[in-house]
């Protein structure tokens, strides 16, 4: 016989545009180094690797506040539903 199932922890809250923001900065950074180091010209891809993390990192940190807020509008449309059902 298996003990019983313990109850699944809350959610961790955490802030994930900071998060975004931080590899968006080290993308950033990467590109200025690269700059700065400079490249052969067989190795300049390298720069648009940077330029793409720092454009994906950018639309991360509009989207995410915008996706998080979404998904507790549905949370709550759905907790709404559930208190008027009962």
């Amino acid at each position: 016989m298996t003990p019983p199932r313990r109850p699944d922890p809350p959610p961790m809250q955490t802030n994930d545009v900071r998060i975004a923001a931080a590899g968006t900065a080290a993308w950033a950074v990467a590109l200025v180094v690269l700059l700065i180091v400079g490249l052969p010209s067989g190795d300049r891809w390298w720069l648009w690797v940077c330029g793409a993390g720092v454009a994906i990192g950018l639309f991360a940190m509009w989207y995410t506040p915008r996706l998080q807020a979404g998904r507790a509008r549905q949370e709550a449309d759905r907790a709404a539903k559930r208190g008027t059902a009962g």
